[in-house]
């Protein structure tokens, strides 16, 4: 899948799930429960135990993408995509990492918080901007960026939920990543995976009519 590729198949889907967990056992049970939810988008920060099998495993399915999140070092990139994963994602905007990507032949998603940020990883070669955090404004900042600089593909990963995907989506947003309103941490190390499941089911339901 090339970058171009991935960009358009994350605009259709317009949501991923994004797991951070302390615990390597946990990991795996609850990216499951996002995939049986409809989940096709979905990423691995690298702060969780285990993440490069965990990347392994899941990137060898079919129907299925995978990424790296906390991607902050060319070898973190290098590392990641030798495992499988198919876009990176990152809380900052390094354009050694950006450059990384791009020989790698892989997304790369940048996070930004101001417009300033935005253009900047547009110029250095990032295909999507990952908004983060969520500043204040809400969707109407994805609005208003967008209004001088249409040509950005803005991701909201912070503050979205079932209650306002609708819009962050009708604001402009390019798609959404859902964290912790996916993922409750407590429901991951108890292996409650039958919550997670459902409120997958609840996110997906929520993007999929705008």
């Amino acid at each position: 899948m090339t970058p171009d590729e991935f960009v358009d198949l994350f605009g259709r889907v317009k949501a991923s799930a994004i797991l951070r967990t302390s615990e390597e056992a946990a990991a795996a049970p609850a990216m499951e429960a996002a995939v049986r939810a409809g989940f096709q988008v979905v990423e691995f920060t690298l702060t969780t135990p285990g993440v490069y099998e965990r990347i392994a495993e899941f990137s060898r399915r079919d129907g299925l993408v995978v990424g790296a999140g906390t991607v902050l070092t060319v070898e973190d990139a290098r590392a990641a995509v030798e495992h499988g994963a198919r876009f990176l994602v990152s809380p900052v905007v390094d354009e050694a990492v950006i450059e990384e990507a791009e020989r790698l032949d892989v997304a790369i998603m940048p996070g930004v918080h101001t417009p300033t940020e935005a253009l900047r990883a547009h110029r250095a070669g990032a295909q999507l901007q990952k908004l983060f955090p969520a500043p204040g404004l809400g969707p109407d900042f994805v609005k208003a960026c967008l209004g001088p600089l249409p040509f950005l593909k803005i991701v909201p990963t912070n503050g979205c939920d079932e209650h306002n995907a609708g819009a962050w989506l009708a604001a402009g947003s390019h798609a959404l990543g859902f964290v912790a309103p996916l993922f409750h941490a407590a429901e991951v190390l108890e292996g409650r995976v039958d919550l997670i499941e459902a409120r997958g089911r609840k996110l997906l339901q929520a993007v999929s009519g705008v």
